[in-house]
């Protein structure tokens, strides 16, 4: 049976807390699964989460801040050790290609599985796999960022009734879909375009063109909203969102589901993130996200 969830591994922004760690997020799709921002500590996390090296396909790194990154020595370490029989890809920022080198060779090892290294330096696709693609857009940053946006293609959805009405039964029912048509009968007349689904993955950034991209039209947004809007100046001059910019993207980009993360450690009441949220417009399925926390992708319309 298919998976396409979320695994929250950390939630804390710059520095943890006693009750949140460092970034880390892990998107389980079907049979794939991509980490994104794997902070300090994220190897622990994905034990108590039940995260195994052997589940991860792919590693996505917006920038090269250590609350995003410094778990990378541990997770491509703990790869290594497990002997994960299967490519893995990395993706990060290529102006950040030092930091790179640097975690993935911190301490001596016995280096048995080859990273792929995939870096980013522009707008655009990055992978194209059996069920979806892999996009990324720049953000706006003190230091260079991307986001990631996966989007499965669009298929088709076949209608009993219009089945029925044209006499399309049994194996034909296959045979129309793989062949297009069967006689007179198009595969349009039998079936409507079933949507794709659209996740997106947006960290520490300013608003920008990049976040609407990466948000417009997503089942899934997963996004920063470090500080809460009365320290809007804050999150500007630090390149960062509040709960309300955050909230007003989703609203207007048409996000079905928002999680809210990466909160600074200066707030301790998590609900006033969803009540400025809300207050912002949004009226969507609304997460403010904890460390260990699932989040189902919506079922598709």
């Amino acid at each position: 049976m298919s998976v396409r969830e979320l695994v929250v591994l950390g939630t804390a922004s710059q520095v943890p807390t006693r009750h949140r760690n460092h970034n880390g997020y892990l998107l389980r799709w079907d049979g794939e699964g991509i980490l994104f921002d794997p902070g300090e500590g994220t190897q622990r996390q994905m034990l108590r989460a039940g995260v195994a090296a052997h589940d991860l396909n792919r590693i996505c790194v917006t920038h090269f801040h250590g609350d995003h990154s410094l778990g990378l020595a541990g997770v491509i370490q703990r790869i290594n050790l497990d002997k994960v029989p299967h490519q893995i890809t990395a993706h990060y920022p290529r102006s950040g290609q030092r930091f790179f080198d640097r975690l993935r060779y911190a301490t001596a090892y016995r280096e048995t599985v080859g990273i792929t290294e995939a870096p980013v330096d522009a707008d655009g696709p990055l992978a194209r796999a059996g069920g979806y693609t892999l996009e990324a857009r720049k953000l706006s940053h003190p230091v260079e960022s991307y986001g990631y946006r996966l989007v499965e293609p669009d298929g088709r959805r076949m209608l009993p009734e219009r089945l029925a009405a044209h006499g399309v039964r049994g194996p034909d029912v296959g045979r129309i879909q793989r062949e297009g048509s069967l006689g007179a009968v198009a595969l349009e007349d039998v079936s409507e375009v079933r949507r794709g689904q659209r996740f997106a993955f947006v960290m520490d950034t300013r608003l920008c063109e990049g976040v609407y991209a990466l948000a417009e039209g997503c089942d899934l947004l997963v996004i920063e909203s470090t500080f809460l809007d009365e320290d809007e100046q804050l999150a500007v001059e630090h390149g960062h969102l509040t709960a309300g910019q955050a909230a007003r993207v989703a609203r207007e980009s048409g996000v079905r589901h928002l999680v809210l993360t990466h909160f600074s450690q200066r707030y301790t009441d998590p609900d006033e993130f969803e009540r400025q949220a809300r207050a912002a417009g949004y009226e969507g399925e609304l997460t403010v996200a904890h460390d260990l926390l699932r989040v189902p992708v919506p079922k598709r319309r």
